[in-house]
């Protein structure tokens, strides 16, 4: 079967890269990676979803424009997405500048290499929820006013009003998805979901005892990221681009994550978090919901996987991570990625010399 077309995703080693990927490869098409040279390499998405031999992988740098044009020039693609970016909220706080450059600038850079090498393809942003901060609003739409909370936020927006910039001052296919918090098995352990299901697994296996938390009272619109990846797909097969809000149109605290992740393993959650005042924002955001009424008219995008089944999918898939090594078993995983876990898995290996 002749491909369909062809997709460069940045960012593509990220938790949505990898399950775009695996979308588009399904599709048809030809899929094209960008990556950054690193000591220790982050393909372990890639190889946990068993793509890795299916893409075309090319090293890139945000912050550099050559390397993007010659990634442009070899893909040759018909569709950009851009997901590249220093995507953790709280390291922002550490590197204000390099996540200015690598989440903000650098949107810049891969627009202008588009439009200096062939201005017809089409481009997806990976905007964020994060733009709208502490808005007074009980929810928040593509007419809601921006109040960015953070260097993360403040450089979203910058790649925000800069994609709507090429649309209308070059005609340029150029769409803004601004996507709620979107979770699932692949998401790096410094994110609070992913933080929480790995460590209810742990406990549940009897490898920890406590997990530490920040504000359980930050609410957020959790949505599953296979199917609002699939919505940035269906944003670029529109005739005209556009700014979108996807979400699940739903709020729920991080206290609630906690207490339906340990209650689905038959566990009483406040036995075991302890709060961590150091791990509160500078800037705490309180709460976040979506309308995506715009994008489910115009698209006939709308989310399936609910919020109990979210969690449910999160902790079974780290239950089973933490079995297999149990077992002994090898297979792609992040654990060796951080110091918690390595720490673990050391201890383990000590003991059995």
């Amino acid at each position: 079967m002749a491909k369909t077309k062809t997709a460069l995703i940045t960012g593509i080693t990220g938790q949505d890269g990898a399950y775009l990927a695996k979308l588009l490869l399904k599709k048809n098409y030809t899929v094209f990676g960008t990556f950054r040279r690193l000591s220790t390499p982050n393909f372990w998405r890639l190889l946990s979803l068993g793509i890795q031999n299916d893409i075309h992988m090319i090293s890139a740098d945000l912050s550099d424009i050559t390397s993007l044009i010659e990634a442009i020039k070899i893909s040759k693609p018909d569709e950009v997405y851009h997901l590249a970016a220093q995507s953790y909220v709280g390291a922002s706080f550490e590197q204000p500048i390099a996540s200015g450059d690598h989440t903000g600038i650098a949107v810049t850079r891969i627009l202008e290499s588009i439009r200096l090498t062939d201005p017809k393809i089409k481009f997806y942003q990976a905007s964020s929820s994060e733009l709208f901060g502490n808005s007074v609003t009980p929810y928040q739409n593509e007419e809601t006013p921006f109040h960015p909370q953070s260097p993360y936020a403040i450089a979203k927006l910058y790649g925000y009003w800069t994609t709507k910039l090429y649309r209308d001052g070059y005609g340029m296919f150029a769409t803004n998805g601004i996507l709620f918090n979107h979770e699932s098995p692949l998401r790096g352990l410094e994110f609070v979901t992913r933080k929480i299901s790995n460590d209810v697994a742990k406990i549940k296996l009897g490898l920890s005892k406590k997990i530490n938390l920040g504000n359980l009272d930050g609410e957020r619109d959790w949505g599953y990221a296979p199917e609002y990846v699939e919505g940035m797909w269906k944003l670029l097969q529109q005739k005209t681009s556009g700014d979108y809000v996807l979400s699940t149109d739903e709020t729920h605290s991080v206290r609630e994550f906690a207490e339906l992740a340990f209650a689905y393993v038959d566990l009483k959650w406040d036995k075991h978090v302890k709060i961590d005042k150091k791990l509160y924002r500078l800037l705490e955001v309180n709460s976040l919901k979506g309308d995506s009424s715009k994008t489910r008219k115009k698209i006939g995008w709308k989310p399936k996987i609910k919020f109990k089944k979210l969690v449910e999918i999160m902790v079974d898939a780290d239950l089973d991570r933490w079995s297999k090594w149990i077992k002994g078993e090898h297979f792609p995983w992040d654990a060796n990625n951080y110091i918690n876990e390595a720490n673990l898995q050391f201890r383990k290996f000590y003991k059995t010399q």
